[in-house]
């Protein structure tokens, strides 16, 4: 496969670590913020973690790789893009499969979290292992992965299952949507607190997570057509294709972050008084309170959740447990206290 010019190449490689690197920034926020509100608890969250830990170590690849001869360090490189590919698209699609059996197939799927682990970390191990056993991965152009002489290991490693996975979780969401959309149309006639819930935490739960196979779409797209002129001019690698390739496939940190800060909630939780109140749930937790009634061992929280409740110095009114606050009324002082 022929070569960029060397002044090509160098705007090739910075513009991967530029978008590398704010993919990592991207993941770095994600993992900051799951650690500060504590969303490590359901499923569903611990699922959006370990993507992001999968894309974080995906784009360290693209931060720190180079173009090297062929060789063992070219193939580990190769090796290395290729699993956390791998292991981000997979949970992308487990965490369709999780929300569709969640919500089209009403089952609890907690019992399954072994299993979503094994298929996320065990099925890109292989994949990625294929061309490396196989002596297929050395140069290919701004990052070592499959060479140009293997076009149909491109295609069949990555972009065929890819594309076809981008496409069965579309199918997937646009059941899920018309699902709820119909338990929610169900629904209408007598009011019914619960109902009424129900249906705000159908639409706060498909909102965000929706967006991720549309991402992967997006960011895929100039990847593929620049594979595809590779395949078809080996000889002939136009540089804006590859600029275009080198912008757009290093951003799966970055939009999945766009993706996870789409949830109005987290950012309603991220206010100062947010985090104050999920570290008061955090303390109560430990201190072994029901999300039903919250009361201290200690003597210093009594009363229920519902209605106004006295913390010691402290006035909440309306508090929700493990979700948002309508209003709360804390002095730092007051909340210090409590935390001692």
């Amino acid at each position: 496969m022929q070569r960029l010019l060397p002044a090509s190449e160098v705007v090739i490689l910075t513009v991967k670590r530029a978008t590398g690197t704010f993919s990592l920034i991207g993941c770095f926020f994600m993992l900051f913020v799951i650690w500060l509100l504590r969303r490590y608890h359901s499923l569903a969250q611990k699922m959006i973690c370990s993507l992001t830990v999968a894309a974080f170590f995906d784009s360290v690849a693209y931060v720190i790789g180079d173009t090297h001869p062929e060789g063992s360090l070219c193939n580990f490189q190769a090796w290395w893009l290729t699993y956390f590919d791998w292991s981000a698209l997979a949970w992308v699609c487990l965490i369709t499969v999780n929300l569709y059996l969640n919500l089209v197939k009403e089952m609890s799927t907690s019992r399954y979290e072994l299993l979503y682990h094994l298929m996320a970390w065990g099925v890109p191990l292989v994949m990625a292992s294929l061309p490396l056993f196989s002596g297929y991965y050395g140069p290919a152009g701004a990052w070592c992965w499959i060479t140009g002489n293997h076009v149909a290991w491109r295609f069949g490693i990555w972009y065929v299952p890819l594309f076809t996975l981008i496409f069965l979780m579309i199918c997937c969401y646009a059941r899920i949507i018309y699902v709820a959309n119909e338990r929610m149309q169900s629904w209408f006639g007598t009011f019914n607190p619960e109902r009424e819930r129900r249906k705000v935490s159908l639409a706060e739960e498909i909102k965000p997570l929706k967006w991720y196979p549309s991402v992967y779409l997006l960011v895929s797209l100039f990847p593929l057509i620049n594979r595809l002129h590779n395949a078809f001019y080996p000889q002939d690698p136009v540089f804006s294709l590859t600029l275009l390739h080198v912008l757009s496939a290093p951003l799966h940190g970055l939009a999945n972050a766009f993706v996870f800060g789409l949830d109005r909630d987290t950012w309603s939780q991220l206010s100062p008084t947010g985090i104050q109140v999920t570290n008061l749930a955090a303390v109560m937790a430990h201190c072994g309170i029901s999300p039903s009634s919250w009361r201290c061992s200690l003597g210093c929280v009594t009363g229920r959740v519902s209605g106004s409740t006295i913390l010691g110095r402290c006035t909440t009114h309306r508090l929700s447990w493990g979700t948002s606050v309508t209003r709360m009324m804390m002095t730092p002082t007051s909340f210090s206290t409590l935390l001692t």
